[in-house]
């Protein structure tokens, strides 16, 4: 009988006071007991709404089928099908907008809880099975995939499974892309990514890390190594910033190298020499999942002060309803509605304050959000002595200035079809090299989406 519940099974998590002083995750993840409460709470719709709201098409209702019944390795082998990352979409896919958003559930109550039943399955998997060797026969042909992000890691797996000879490579020493690079350990360990990678290479993945594409290997001479198709999924890491006074001051940071240094080079660690601004009051200039992401890790370092600083009011905010409630409850300060015009520096060139104007919002822009307006003579100072700017990103340049013949849009990004394919024949292209800094799981869908298209290229190539 289906639990009729109008709520989720709360997720257990760990207390603010304690979270703020460690790097573990804050969710802790349902017991057994608990998955298969929420998992009882589907009515297993006969048009399945949720599945059309997956980018990755995941069969939803019938593995959460197995796990109402216990049967939690075979809710597993379902997701796998068509999700090559559950354990990581469990934990960072925007469900709420996605598959659970389309959940009757929702109508009168909180939808199922997708996301949180995929991650216990997943984690459960890594639990209690064994990595096993594939056994699909190779059918000759090679494919290089450029970037090991959620893109990347995805075509590649499609690809293995169907007998290609899969290289990924990767420019930084670690596979995973923004996985291990741009999210933080306390929402997504990093041991959990290494696993995902480590099943991707047991399908005979390889990945070779430290080949920065366009530097180490051109895309032609990727071609010249006997590779029939190429996608690029290497993201888009360029960091913007605003273009104010003070940006060269000392303690300014992307958030890009911010949450780099703290994730992937470990700068919270005395151990590794890649320091980083021991903060006492920080403002992060910003309002999506990577500003808080920013501004969360900044509280753990040790800032007695952070502020979230954002042009319109909370209700325009991009970041995830929940990132937004874990920065709260972890005592980040939100000032929305201000925004930076200056930053002032110390005699010795470091930050001392951010100066910022009030705004109130006008009339809605292309984006359908309100813009917003300066307040005349509402000037004023926030004392601070390091600024996070996480304003987006934008694909760099280097491997479409060293390739010939691949189209670009004036803000930089690859154009490629509905199909992935770019302008040059051979090499497709997916993700945040698209369609600009975006969600894992877009990036996933179009991994998916090309891996698709490029066996159906080399196909009809050697036809």
């Amino acid at each position: 009988m289906a639990n009729m519940s109008l709520n989720k099974v709360p997720m257990p998590e760990q207390d603010p006071g304690e979270r703020i002083t460690n790097f573990k995750e804050v969710a802790l993840g349902y017991t057994e007991e608990m998955a298969k409460e929420e998992a009882t709470r589907c009515l297993n719709c006969k048009n399945r709404p949720c599945v059309s709201g997956c980018p990755v098409n995941v069969r939803i209702p019938d593995f959460i089928a197995q796990v109402a019944a216990g049967n939690f390795e075979e809710a597993y082998q379902i997701i796998s099908t068509t999700n090559c990352l559950p354990a990581v979409c469990g934990r960072v896919c925007t469900q709420e907008s996605q598959c659970e958003s389309r959940c009757v559930r929702g109508v009168k109550g909180e939808s199922v809880g997708i996301g949180r039943l995929e991650r216990f399955v997943a984690d459960y998997h890594m639990a209690h099975a064994e990595t096993v060797q594939s056994n699909v026969a190779k059918n000759g042909h090679r494919v290089a995939v450029i970037g090991s992000g959620p893109s990347g890691l995805t075509c590649a797996g499609d690809l293995a499974r169907l007998g290609y000879e899969v290289t990924v490579f990767e420019a930084f020493h670690k596979a995973g892309g923004v996985l291990v690079y741009g999210i933080p350990e306390f929402r997504l360990p990093k041991s959990i990514v290494q696993k995902e990678v480590e099943n991707l290479e047991s399908l005979g993945v390889e990945v070779r890390t430290n080949f920065v594409i366009g530097k180490t290997l051109t895309v032609d001479e990727i071609f010249a190594e006997g590779y029939e198709a190429i996608f690029i999924g290497s993201g888009a890491g360029l960091p913007s910033f605003m273009g104010i006074e003070g940006e060269s001051l000392i303690g300014v940071y992307s958030a890009n190298e911010y949450l780099t240094r703290v994730n992937l080079m470990k700068a919270y660690s005395n151990k590794y020499d890649t320091p980083i601004r021991n903060s006492q009051a920080v403002a992060v200039v910003g309002g999506g999942n990577v500003a808080m992401d920013a501004a969360r890790t900044a509280k753990r370092l040790g800032a007695k002060k952070v502020y979230i600083v954002y042009r319109r009011s909370e209700d325009e905010m991009p970041a995830r309803a929940e990132e937004v409630h874990h920065a709260k409850e972890e005592g980040i300060e939100f000032m929305c509605l201000n925004n930076p015009v200056r930053i002032l520096g110390t005699e010795g060139s470091e930050v001392r304050a951010i100066e910022v104007v009030s705004m109130t919002l006008g009339e809605p822009d292309a984006s359908g959000r309100r813009k917003p307006v300066a307040i005349p003579d509402s000037n004023h100072e926030i004392e601070v002595d390091t600024v996070v700017m996480a304003i987006g990103t934008s694909p760099n340049p280097l491997i479409r200035n060293t390739t010939d013949g691949l189209d670009a849009t004036s803000r930089g990004c690859l154009v490629a079809d509905e199909k992935m394919a770019t302008s040059r024949p051979g090499v497709f292209a997916g993700g945040d090299i698209v369609t600009g800094a975006a969600t894992v799981i877009l990036a996933m869908g179009a991994g998916k989406t090309a891996a698709t298209s490029i066996d159906a290229y080399i196909k009809e190539k050697n036809q």
